[in-house]
C-alpha cells in the first residue's frame, strides 16, 4: 500500500468476510473450498515468536519494497506494525503448508517470505503464482471498491454491462485475458476487432462478462438495454419503483434506493447535473414527487410512486 492500512475491527473482519466469501464463492467450485481463519495460527504466537520470525527478515529488504520505499524517500510515515504484513502473510503458508501460492504482482515479497519460512522450518517451499493487477474503469489505477473503479461482481447484468462499456479502448485486451474465460486461441482475432471496431470488441467484453455472472439471456437483455437507454437516450422497459414519503427530499431518496451510495455522493451527482426528473435536470433541494421518473446518470432510473 501506498499509505497506511486502516486498522479493522473484529466485527468488520467478520462482515467483510461474510460478503467476501459468497462473491468468491461466485467463481469457485464452494464444494472444494476450506475457508480457514490465520487467527488459528497466529493467535498462538508468543511475542518470543514474533521476534524469531522477524530475525528472517532485514529493513533493507523491506524498503526495497517500491510502496515503502517510495513513502521512506516522500518522508512518510512507515509504521514498524505494518512490516508485520508479509511476515504474517509468510506464515500463513507456512502454517497450511502451501504447495501453491497465488496473488497480485505486488505480493511478490510476500510471497517469497513464505518460501522462507518454510525452508528454515524444513518445509518444502511453495510455487509463488503471480497475476498481472487489473486496471480500474479509470484506465489508470488499480482496480478497487474503495477508488470506485470497480465492476462487482455481485453488480447487477446492467451495472456490470454498463460498467464495461465505459471502459477506455486502450484496456480493453487486458480485461479479456485478466477478467474472462476466453480462449488463448480467439485473443488475435479480439485485438484485430479492438483496433478495427472498438465498440464491437467492448460489446462483445461486456456481453462475455455478464454471461459469466449471470448468463446469456442476462447479458442480452443487459445490452438491450443498454443500446435503449445510453444509445438511443429512451427509458428502459422495466423501471423499479420506490414509493416516496410526502415532502421527501429527492437527495435522501437517492441514497434510500441505493442509486447513490452516500448523500455526500448524492449531493455530487445533483451538483454534476446528472440527475433528472421528467427529463429536466433537478437540483439538490428538489422534493421527490410521486408519479415522477428519476434519472441518474446514463444507466439508473426510479419511477416515484
Amino acid at each position: 500500500k501506498n499509505k497506511l492500512r486502516p486498522m479493522l475491527s473484529s466485527e468488520d473482519i467478520a462482515a467483510n468476510e461474510a460478503t467476501y466469501f459468497e462473491q468468491a464463492a461466485r467463481i469457485l467450485d464452494r464444494g472444494k473450498t476450506e475457508l480457514r481463519h490465520n487467527s488459528e495460527w497466529l493467535g498462538k504466537l508468543q511475542f518470543p515468536d514474533v521476534i524469531a520470525l522477524m530475525s528472517k527478515f532485514t529493513v533493507a529488504e523491506m524498503l526495497r519494497r517500491d510502496n515503502f520505499r517510495k513513502r521512506f524517500d516522500d518522508g512518510d510515515a512507515i509504521y514498524l506494525h505494518e512490516f508485520l504484513y508479509a511476515l504474517m502473510q509468510g506464515y500463513d503458508a507456512f502454517a497450511l503448508n502451501c504447495d501453491v501460492q497465488v496473488g497480485g504482482t505486488e505480493q511478490l515479497f510476500n510471497l517469497m517470505a513464505g518460501r522462507k519460512i518454510q525452508q528454515d522450518a524444513g518445509q518444502r517451499p511453495h510455487v509463488p503464482v503471480t497475476l498481472p493487477i487489473l486496471v480500474g474503469l479509470d484506465g489508470k489505477e488499480r482496480m478497487s471498491k474503495s477508488k470506485g473503479n470497480h465492476i462487482g461482481v455481485n453488480d447487477s447484468p446492467t451495472e456490470q454491462y454498463g460498467k464495461a462499456m465505459s471502459l477506455p479502448d486502450a484496456i480493453l485486451m487486458d480485461f479479456f485475458v485478466l477478467a474472462t474465460n476466453v480462449p488463448r486461441s480467439d485473443l488475435p482475432g479480439i485485438e484485430r476487432e479492438i483496433e478495427q471496431h472498438p465498440m464491437e470488441a467492448k460489446k462483445r467484453l461486456a456481453r462475455t462478462i455478464v454471461t459469466e455472472f449471470h448468463g446469456e439471456e442476462a447479458a442480452r437483455l443487459a445490452q438491450e438495454q443498454f443500446e435503449r437507454t445510453v444509445q438511443r437516450k429512451e427509458a428502459p422497459e422495466e423501471i423499479p419503483v420506490h414509493r416516496v414519503e410526502a415532502g421527501q427530499a429527492l437527495l435522501d431518496v437517492l441514497v434510500a434506493t441505493g442509486t447513490a451510495p452516500s448523500r455526500r455522493e448524492a449531493r455530487r451527482l445533483f451538483e454534476q447535473r446528472a440527475v433528472l426528473v421528467d427529463g429536466v435536470v433537478a437540483s439538490a433541494d428538489a422534493v421527490a414527487r410521486p408519479g415522477a421518473t428519476v434519472q441518474v446518470g446514463k444507466r439508473r432510473w426510479l419511477r416515484l410512486a
